[in-house]
């Protein structure tokens, strides 16, 4: 969320960003937003007149009944300014009733325009636009055919959608022994990798309150995304990342113990509306999934160098699990509103032959902190708005599909590499039970 006095000085600009990002429906909230808080202002100035009247007459009125014990007309005096104060307050009162009014309007019309996007986005309206920066890894193509990746769980006795059917509906699945270990060992794996980075490891709540649902995302990933619970103020975590940065909601950290650097587990939960493939056969995209996360608030100053050590954690993760990845740029219509900057990490799939996003990486700039009141103390004690970025770290069980599909031997064997192994009781190699 922009501040709304960089609109008011910068209306042109704000426009220009809404027409990066292909939203032209919005330019007119711009003029809109600065008409209503200039009216918002006018009525703070006059309720302000009006407080610092009512005090002067206040005042007044005292000194008129004092003098009224030694000269009556004093007292008649004092009631006319007595109706004067009665007069303003009926005004002052719906003056601050115009205030909430305006200000919610105002606050609606600001969590609507997106914010500004940084220089180095690549322009386009929408993902077809990503522009693929750099690659790591050299994608092989087998001389042996890869099976879909349900084949490959079952081959294993590793999965059950049929049974997931039964119970939750499409979009669910069992996992089950090898399979169901190599999703843990992945997820321990990433946990101690990030561990070893430095990172604090954290087990967040898995739901959250409808203001922090407001303050982390937008509306339209909000209707996309989030299962509420019914009768309660409460939201299943579509990511963790939601429930990280709403820990800090209200609060004032000390900037001398910036950045705080976190990794994050948990299961999240999506309704995935409106998405392709959620009724196909396969766990590519699902209702339900565990993630790790990275999260870090940090000083402006400091957020793209983050964003930056973020975006290779992730290629010196998949890198380590001998996995080829690229990196994708991320274009202005692909950007969630409250992103400054994204990029995806795309992992190699040997059966598609193309890369598919395992990974996403994003500065928020300080639109979460604006949104949620995360505040810093600067060297001269001075509060200034903090900066939030995150990025998965893994997020099985999709990344199982580029994992079976990269380790799958011709023979239907899964090699396991070396980093792997201490979370799978030592196992180099999974064979399967049946082919």
């Amino acid at each position: 969320m922009l501040d709304i006095r960089f609109v008011r000085e910068n209306p042109e600009a704000v426009k220009e960003n809404i027409r990066k990002k292909f939203q032209d429906a919005k330019l007119p909230l711009v003029d809109e937003v600065i008409a209503l808080d200039a009216e918002y202002r006018a009525a703070i100035g006059e309720a302000s007149d009006l407080r610092a009247n009512r005090n002067k007459l206040s005042k007044q009125i005292g000194v008129l009944m004092g003098q009224a014990k030694k000269d009556p007309a004093k007292a008649a005096e004092a009631e006319e300014v007595k109706k004067q104060v009665t007069a303003q307050a009926d005004r002052l009162k719906e003056l601050e009733a115009k205030e909430t009014e305006l200000q919610a309007k105002i606050q609606e019309i600001m969590y609507t325009i997106p914010q500004m996007i940084d220089p180095s986005v690549p322009i386009g309206p929408d993902d077809s636009h990503n522009v693929e920066v750099q690659r790591f890894g050299e994608p092989v193509v087998p001389d042996y055919p890869i099976p879909y990746h349900v084949d490959i769980m079952e081959s294993f006795d590793g999965i059950d959608l049929d049974s997931a059917g039964r119970v939750a509906g499409n979009g669910f699945y069992y996992l089950l022994g090898d399979i169901a270990r190599l999703h843990e060992a992945v997820l321990a794996y990433a946990r101690d990798f990030m561990i070893d980075k430095g990172f604090t490891y954290v087990i967040p709540p898995f739901m959250m309150h409808g203001n922090v649902v407001k303050g982390v995302m937008s509306f339209p990933e909000m209707d996309a995304m989030m299962y509420k619970i019914e009768g309660e103020d409460l939201y299943l975590i579509g990511t963790s990342e939601h429930t990280m940065i709403g820990r800090f909601i209200d609060q004032t950290l000390d900037g001398a113990k910036l950045p705080l650097t976190l990794t994050s587990y948990s299961p999240c939960f999506r309704k995935e509306k409106g998405a392709h493939g959620i009724e196909e056969r396969g766990i590519y995209r699902i209702h339900q999934f565990e993630k790790q996360e990275m999260i870090v608030v940090c000083k402006p100053e400091d957020s793209m160098m983050w964003y930056d050590k973020l975006w290779h954690n992730s290629v010196e993760l998949f890198r380590s699990m001998e996995i080829p990845v690229r990196q994708l740029e991320c274009c202005s219509g692909d950007l969630a509103d409250l992103k400054v900057k994204s990029c995806d990490i795309e992992a190699w799939s040997p059966r598609q032959q193309k890369y598919f996003e395992v990974c996403s990486c994003s500065n928020l700039g300080d639109a979460q902190a604006r949104r949620l009141h995360i505040r810093y103390k600067d060297e001269n004690g001075k509060p200034q708005l903090a900066h939030t970025l995150n990025n998965t770290c893994v997020a099985p069980p999709r990344m199982l599909i580029a994992f079976l599909e990269n380790h799958l031997q011709a023979d239907g064997t899964v090699t396991i590499p070396e980093v792997l192994r201490p979370y799978m009781g030592g196992k180099a190699l999974l064979v399967p039970n049946h082919k």
